[in-house]
């Protein structure tokens, strides 16, 4: 089940966005929590943080932002993850499965994401949910605390 985030889920949209093993693929450089919950708070009010819960607990995030005038058909889908602690038992692609078809309940016609190029993992895993290979962004991410750039893959599913 995927729900908005509240400002209860601060302690572990924070510990996911930090995890040592997610933090290099997200838009976040590492940081204490009190530096992160201004940018939460900003999530959370604007409407775009999401919570995946399985059926006991809080197990992945996303972002779904919604594009605007001719883009609005389509939704960006960004700061996605699922806690390591879930990895391998299927969270990742039922939380993409969940979100695809909010987002057409939502009335969008396209989401897309852009995943670093290293990460093969993922991008099978969005393959796997449908999404497409587009392009590369050349030296899109720059890892300011390991000093280097990582290109990114342009994905999309269009419906």
């Amino acid at each position: 089940m995927i729900r908005p985030a509240n400002p209860n889920d601060l302690d572990f949209v924070y510990d996911l966005y930090m995890h040592p093993q997610v933090n290099p693929y997200l838009l976040y450089e590492p940081m204490d929590k009190t530096a992160f919950a201004p940018i939460f708070h900003d999530l959370i009010t604007s409407g775009i943080k999401y919570i995946y819960h399985d059926s006991t607990e809080d197990a992945g995030m996303f972002k779904l932002i919604p594009l605007a005038h001719r883009t609005s058909h389509i939704a960006y889908l960004g700061g996605l993850a699922i806690h390591p602690s879930h990895g391998g038992k299927g969270y990742g692609l039922r939380m993409l499965n969940e979100i695809i078809e909010f987002a057409k309940s939502q009335s969008f016609l396209r989401v897309e994401l852009s995943v670093a190029t290293v990460n093969t993992k993922a991008i099978r895993l969005y393959e796997k949910a449908g999404f497409e290979k587009e392009g590369i962004y050349r030296k899109y991410t720059f890892l300011k605390s390991e000093n280097r750039f990582l290109d990114e893959v342009v994905m999309s599913v269009v419906f």
